[in-house]
């Protein structure tokens, strides 16, 4: 069972992980060793989150997801398997932690007389200075 926190579990089963050989420097061990990890999961099978937090995961990383419905995450940070599948897990939770909470909506805020105020005379003094800029005409 793959653990987020309290409220967020999933089990290991619905993980799918495929190995391959990572690339950039490493000598003869990145030739021989299969240790980049690719964990494959499909979020709309999922039963195990709240509809609400993966309604909004499959909005929030929708980019992130195939066309066949697989969210694909990748690591190939370390020099063996076991420590590259951890941290795909941990980008997992770091992203199901993302949006576990519900978003606190906007409530737009009223402005004051005296910042309308200022605000508007700022447009005035700034209109002012742009048109003082104009250019002089030719027959003076």
């Amino acid at each position: 069972m793959f653990t987020v926190n309290n409220r967020l579990q999933i089990p290991r089963e619905e993980f799918e992980f495929t190995f391959a050989r990572s690339s950039g420097p490493g000598g003869q061990n990145v030739n021989k060793v299969n240790s980049k990890a690719t964990l494959r999961w499909q979020p709309a099978v999922n039963k195990s989150l709240p509809p609400d937090v993966l309604e909004r995961f499959v909005a929030r990383y929708r980019s992130r997801i195939t066309a066949e419905g697989d969210l694909l995450i990748t690591s190939q940070r370390y020099r063996d398997q076991p420590s590259n599948i951890d941290d795909c897990l941990a980008k997992l939770g770091e992203m199901l932690l993302a949006v576990a909470e519900k978003p606190k909506p906007r409530r737009p805020v009223k402005m004051s007389k005296k910042a309308k105020r200022k605000r508007l005379e700022s447009k005035r003094h700034q209109s002012a200075k742009k048109q003082g800029r104009g250019r002089f005409s030719s027959d003076e």
